[in-house]
C-alpha cells in the first residue's frame, strides 16, 4: 500500500510493505514543490508550483504501478485547502492518481498527526504540533486519547509570505495567533511532540551542535529551556553560519528561522518540560486508524523486533524462549524492573541473534549499529541505547573500556547496569541453548536462597563446562550473589 501526501512545502510518496502495527517503508521519496508559496499573498497556488507538484504526482503514480501497489491513498493539506484554485488542482491530481484525494480539514489534519504520534511513542502525554509549509496543527494527547485539534496559519512558507520576510513582523503574527490557544494551556509541565520537516531539520542541527552520538530523529529529546535557547539562536543569526546547516536542503534553509520562531513561542506560552521529535505524523496516523482494534493494541516496538528476528536470526522462535527465560530470572532477582524497561528487555531478546552471520569479532558492533539505527518506534533514545548495548555485551563481553561505543553516553547508570546484566544473562543462555528453541525452558536460571542457580536436566548435564561456569560467575558478580550449576 502507499500514501501520497500533498503538503504545502513538499509532495511525498511512501510505499509500505503492508498494513501492520509498525509499517515498514519500502520506498520513500519527496519533491519540494512549495505549493503554499504565495497563497497568503495572492490567495492562489502558483502555476509553477502546481506544474511541479503535478509532475511529481505523475512520477509517483508510475512508481506505485511499477511496485504493484494495491491500495493508494492521497492526502492534501493546507495549501490546497486554502487556495482559491485548490479545487481545480485537486481535480487534476485525482485524474493523475486515479483515486479520490482526501482534502483534510485543519482539525482532521491535527487528529491524524496526533494518531501518528500515538502510533510511534510509548504512552505519550502532552501536545502534538505539526508544522507544515502552510499551517500549524495543535492537539492534546494522553496515551491513546486524542483531543480536538486546532489549526493556525503559521506554516513556514505562509509565515514567510505574510510577514514579507520580516522576522520582526513574523514574531508579532505568531504571538497573536498562539495567545490563548486551548491546547497550549494544557501543555505546562508535559511534553511537546514536534512533527514536520522544518522542526526535524532544526533537531538535526541541534544534534550536530551537541556532537550527539546517535543521529536518529524519532524520539530525540531536548529539554525545554535548551530548545528555547537554540530557537533564539537560529532566529538571531544567519542559518548558514550554524553547525549542521549543510544537512538541510537549500529550499528549506530560509524557513528555519520561522520554524524556530514558532517553536520558541510554543515553549514560552505552553511551558512544557521537554520537546520530543516525532518522525511519525499524518501518514502514520492514517495507517494506525486503518488498523482494527487488535492491531492498534499491539506494541510497535515488540512487533518490529519480532519481525527483525524472523528476518535475521538463526532460530526466531528462540527469541520467545529467551523472553520467558529472562522473565523468570528478573522476577527471581527482584530488580524492580519498570514496565517500559521490560518492553526493552523483550525487544532485546528478539534481536539478540540478528548478527549471527557476521564474523564473530564484529557481531557485537554490527548488532549495535543495526539496532541503534533501525526504524524502531515506541522507543526513546535511552531505550534504544539499552537494547543496542545489551546485545553488544552479549557478543563482546561485559567490560567497558575506551573502545566502548559512544551510544553509552545516552544511557543512565541504571540503564547501563541493566543492559550489562541482560547481556551477561544472554551470554549464559546462548552457551546452554546454542540458539536452539525449546532448550532454555528446560534450563531455568533463577535466584534460589540467595544463590544464582542454573538448573540443568540430566540430558543437558554435559553442558556444564568451565566456560559456562565462568560466564555464570561474571553474571553473579554483577548481581552480588554466589552462583551454582545443579543437575535436576
Amino acid at each position: 500500500m502507499a500514501i501520497i501526501d500533498i503538503g504545502s512545502n513538499s509532495v511525498r510518496l511512501v510505499v509500505y510493505e503492508g498494513l501492520t502495527r509498525a509499517p515498514t517503508a519500502l520506498f520513500n521519496e519527496k519533491e519540494l514543490c512549495a505549493l503554499g508559496r504565495s497563497v497568503a499573498v495572492t490567495g492562489k497556488l502558483s502555476d509553477a508550483s502546481m506544474a511541479k507538484a503535478l509532475a511529481a504526482l505523475r512520477r509517483f503514480r508510475a512508481l506505485s504501478d511499477g511496485m504493484g501497489v494495491e491500495r493508494l491513498y492521497v492526502l492534501a493539506t493546507a495549501a490546497a485547502r486554502d487556495a482559491e484554485n485548490g479545487a481545480a488542482f485537486i481535480a487534476e491530481a485525482e485524474n493523475i492518481c486515479g483515486v479520490k484525494v482526501g482534502l483534510l480539514s485543519g482539525k482532521r489534519e491535527a487528529e491524524l498527526s496526533a494518531l501518528g504520534v500515538v502510533s510511534g511513542v510509548y504512552r505519550p502525554n502532552g501536545v502534538v504540533g505539526d508544522l507544515g509549509g502552510g499551517s500549524l496543527e495543535l492537539v492534546n494527547i494522553s496515551k491513546t486519547k486524542v483531543g480536538e485539534g486546532s489549526t493556525h496559519p503559521l506554516g513556514g512558507l505562509r509565515l514567510q509570505d505574510a510577514s514579507e520576510r520580516s522576522i520582526k513582523k513574523a514574531d508579532r503574527l505568531v504571538r497573536d495567533a498562539l495567545e490563548g490557544v486551548a491546547a497550549l494551556g494544557k501543555l505546562k509541565g508535559r511534553t511537546f511532540y514536534a512533527v514536520g520537516g522544518t522542526w526535524r531539520a532544526l533537531a538535526h542541527m541541534h544534534m550536530v551542535q551537541k556532537n550527539y552520538p546517535l543521529h536518529v530523529l524519532h524520539g530525540y529529546t531536548i529539554p525545554a529551556k535548551e530548545a528555547l535557547e537554540f530557537c533564539r539562536l537560529v532566529r538571531r543569526v544567519d542559518p548558514e553560519t550554524l553547525p549542521g546547516v549543510s544537512t538541510v536542503s537549500s529550499e528549506r534553509r530560509p524557513l528555519l528561522a520561522y520554524g524556530a520562531l514558532v517553536l520558541e513561542h510554543i515553549i514560552r506560552i505552553g511551558k512544557p518540560n521537554e520537546v520530543i521529535m516525532s518522525a511519525l505524523g499524518v501518514r502514520e496516523g492514517l495507517l494506525f486508524e486503518l488498523l482494527d482494534d487488535d492491531g492498534r493494541r499491539q506494541d510497535p516496538l515488540i512487533s518490529t523486533a519480532v519481525d527483525l528476528g524472523y528476518l535475521r536470526s538463526r532460530a526466531p522462535r528462540h527469541g520467545f524462549d529467551l523472553v520467558d527465560w529472562t522473565d523468570r530470572l528478573f522476577r527471581s532477582v527482584d530488580l524492580d524492573e519498570e514496565a517500559e524497561e521490560k518492553r526493552w528487555r523483550h525487544a532485546a531478546c528478539h534481536l539478540a541473534d540478528i548478527a549471527w552471520r557476521a564474523h564473530p569479532d564484529y557481531r557485537g558492533q554490527q548488532s549495535l549499529e543495526t539496532i541503534a539505527h533501525a526504524a524502531l518506534t515506541g522507543l526513546d533514545h535511552p531505550g534504544r541505547a539499552f537494547i543496542a548495548l545489551a546485545v553488544y555485551y552479549r557478543h563482546m563481553g561485559l567490560l567497558d573500556d575506551e573502545s566502548s561505543p559512544r551510544i553509552r553516553e545516552i544511557a543512565s547508570t541504571r540503564i547501563l547496569d541493566r543492559a550489562r546484566i541482560l547481556g551477561g544473562a544472554m551470554r549464559v543462555g546462548y552457551l546452554v541453548s546454542a540458539s536452539v528453541p525449546d532448550v532454555l525452558p528446560r534450563a531455568p536460571l533463577t535466584m534460589r536462597k540467595g544463590v544464582l542457580t542454573l538448573r540443568l536436566p540430566a540430558e543437558l548435564g554435559d553442558l556444564a563446562s568451565d566456560r559456562l561456569r565462568n560466564r555464570l560467575a561474571k553474571l553473579g558478580k554483577m548481581l552480588g550473589r554466589p552462583t551454582a550449576i545443579i543437575e535436576i
